[in-house]
């Protein structure tokens, strides 16, 4: 199920963000929680279903650990993961390494991909949309061009 939207939002001293409601109430499994890390790509983190994560912790199960670059991946990928909920009140508790990671101020943005969110600062969210020497078109290009849409 994907996920739909961007949502600007401010996050607390505590480290406590009030997840807006229609964001809410797209993401699947509330009640299972969800998997909170950092990006692979970038200085963002990201926010797993639990579904979702479970997903791709069987394709991860699967490497070879003893295989060194498995092992490196692995190791760097599940740096900072956190369990978390969202609470009662509505609220997510970001950890404070993760908070240092993703450079988070107080304004933060929820940003869909697919079947994930980015939780990213907003100065580095806009920016990185603004990238001067980024042709999304030509990225369009290159990754949708082979794509059949005949389904």
């Amino acid at each position: 199920m994907a996920i739909i939207g961007t949502y600007e939002c401010k996050i607390d001293a505590k480290g406590r963000v009030l997840v807006p409601a229609s964001l809410k109430k797209q993401l699947p499994g509330i009640v299972d929680g969800f998997v909170l890390k950092r990006s692979v790509f970038e200085h963002c983190l990201e926010l797993w279903p639990m579904a979702e994560w479970e997903k791709m912790m069987s394709k991860i199960g699967k490497l070879n650990p003893f295989d060194k670059k498995n092992d490196a991946f692995i190791r760097r990928f599940m740096a900072g993961v956190k369990n978390v909920d969202i609470d009662d009140a509505g609220r997510l508790l970001i950890a404070k390494d993760l908070i240092d990671f993703a450079q988070i101020s107080k304004d933060l943005v929820f940003s869909s991909k697919v079947n994930i969110m980015e939780i990213w600062d907003k100065k580095m969210y806009e920016a990185t949309l603004e990238e001067d020497d980024f042709d999304f078109g030509e990225l369009a290009q290159d990754v949708m061009s082979n794509i059949s849409f005949d389904e």
